[in-house]
């Protein structure tokens, strides 16, 4: 199927949907360097996007979140699973409410840095209309949460809008600023592609730290202070469109996008789900 067609359902459709077929992918995580594979099958009606590692299920929730540093990890009990945002992102991008994701690793692939090779399976596996109606996160006030001169703000709306803005003390990067909807927008054509990004300088501390350990110029756009070392950007602004993916991947944890417009700007995994738990507690 393609993905103009999906693109039409996700804007359109007001019941569930999962996808058609199963599919699955493998690679190697960003931090672990693990080598993984993962395969994501059809649910039921109302049972969410949820993790399956050796026997036990882990719903992607906000209730599940242990970690968001450098990502957003879930975890029950003993069981962990990291680097859920691209995945989820593409789900909740491509409007896949019910999907099961069993995984033999503690960490997703990172595949190239994007949600695109996520967005295209789950094109090509299809999508099925399910009975159950969808649910809608409907929000009265606006909400916000800060930290520095970060913050992450939701406005009532009639339909999910997004807003970031990122700074980097960089001349390749700068200031960037992108707006984007998913009911006038395409996922798999404008936020998918959005590769992870960083400078090498910080590169190299996370390296030190013990992370990023599959890391590589195949899987992330790096850059010094005046340029990219591993050119071209898909997109002029691609790393801020990447920060909007993340963002996407994070609220998709409420279960649903909130019908509300989202403004992020220097954010992160901390406050994307920090927005998202005051936005279920007073939604």
């Amino acid at each position: 199927m393609a993905t103009e067609q999906i693109n039409q359902q996700v804007n359109q459709q007001i019941n569930q949907q999962t996808i058609a077929n199963p599919f699955s992918l493998a690679g190697v995580g960003l931090h672990s360097g693990a080598a993984v594979k993962v395969e994501v099958n059809p649910a039921k009606p109302d049972t969410g996007r949820y993790f399956v590692q050796g026997d036990r299920q882990i719903p992607a929730s906000l209730g599940a979140v242990t970690a968001t540093v450098l990502s957003t990890q879930l975890q029950i009990d003993q069981q962990a699973v990291r680097t859920v945002e691209h995945l989820l992102a593409a789900l909740v991008g491509m409007g896949i409410d019910n999907a099961e994701i069993r995984i033999n690793s503690a960490e997703l692939p990172i595949l190239d840095g994007s949600a695109l090779p996520w967005a295209e399976a789950i094109a090509r596996a299809g999508i099925t209309t399910q009975p159950n109606p969808r649910s809608h996160l409907k929000l009265n006030q606006v909400i916000s949460v800060t930290e520095g001169d970060s913050f992450v703000v939701a406005v009532p709306a009639p339909a999910p809008k997004f807003t970031y803005g990122i700074e980097f003390p960089t001349q390749a990067i700068g200031s960037q600023w992108f707006t984007w909807s998913p009911d006038q927008g395409d996922f798999a054509k404008d936020i998918a592609p959005a590769r992870t990004f960083t400078m090498a300088a910080l590169a190299e501390q996370a390296r030190a730290a013990g992370l990023i350990k599959g890391g590589s110029l195949e899987n992330a756009i790096v850059c010094d202070q005046q340029k990219w070392l591993n050119p071209p950007l898909r997109f002029e602004n691609e790393p801020c469109r990447h920060k909007m993916l993340d963002l996407i991947g994070d609220l998709s944890l409420l279960g649903s996008l909130p019908q509300a417009h989202v403004v992020a700007y220097k954010a992160s995994h901390h406050l994307h789900t920090k927005l998202a738990k005051v936005l279920s507690e007073v939604s």
